[in-house]
């Protein structure tokens, strides 16, 4: 009986773990379906729509959209209905406050430091490089901003820090690849890190502060300029469109 009964636990549990990682995986592309416009902002689905889409039942679907919920990605309707949660621009405009606080003082943290740390080595291989080397692919140099702004937190060596800021980029990452819609952004992209990077390099902390101010603020007027006409467009151009 006692090897029957441990039979059954070790298949409950391998049962219990197939079903975390299936809705683990609705829930990545769900996010992601967001995040490339496939689903737009006031988009409203069905469970039943999701769950026949990815050839899914709907319970993994409706444990990966409460979590999403949970994220402020999506908001439930009535019975099996959800909708993209619509832009909430004062919300946006308050993460970008505490971006900038961050990645300011990171900065300051950073030319403050005897040694030089690791992780401005390695932006230095992507950002200080000639004009054929630079990315034009908009999915790339996404990631790559991203990356360049979390590594300057991380180089200031605060752990809570890049935690804080690790998840005001999470939240803000479908507004910030608007940004790379357009090839004038792309390229002050490059030419901002750059000067950046070579000021932080430099120690020069107050020169470094202003630009990443500018940089961001920069950022944050492409937000104010967003409309769902916009959104529609950065979707087509994505190759996106539903």
């Amino acid at each position: 009986m006692v090897e029957i009964s441990r039979k059954q636990s070790e298949r409950r549990s391998r049962s219990t773990g197939r079903a975390a990682n299936l809705a683990e995986r609705i829930y990545l592309q769900i996010k992601n379906d967001i995040f490339d416009f496939r689903f737009l902002p006031g988009d409203r689905f069905t469970e039943t729509e999701v769950a026949d889409r990815m050839g899914v039942s709907r319970t993994p679907v409706r444990e990966a959209l409460f979590r999403l919920q949970r994220e402020n990605y999506v908001d439930v309707l009535y019975r099996n209905g959800w909708q993209v949660r619509p832009f909430n621009f004062e919300y946006f405009e308050d993460l970008y406050d505490v971006r900038t606080v961050l990645e300011c003082a990171a900065v300051k943290r950073i030319c403050d430091r005897d040694e030089v740390p690791a992780q401005l080595n390695v932006l230095k291989e992507v950002w200080l490089v000639p004009e054929d080397e630079m990315t034009t692919d908009v999915g790339t140099l996404s990631a790559l901003d991203e990356q360049f702004h979390e590594m300057l937190v991380e180089a200031a060596g605060n752990g809570e820090m890049v935690r804080i800021h690790r998840s005001v980029s999470e939240r803000i990452r479908i507004i910030r690849r608007l940004d790379f819609t357009r090839k004038a952004r792309i390229d002050a992209t490059y030419s901002e890190h750059a000067k950046i990077l070579r000021a932080v390099i430099q120690r020069r902390a107050d020169q470094a502060q202003m630009m990443l101010k500018a940089h961001i603020e920069a950022s944050r007027n492409e937000v104010r300029k967003i409309t769902l006409h916009m959104l529609h467009s950065a979707r087509i151009e994505a190759g996106t469109d539903k």
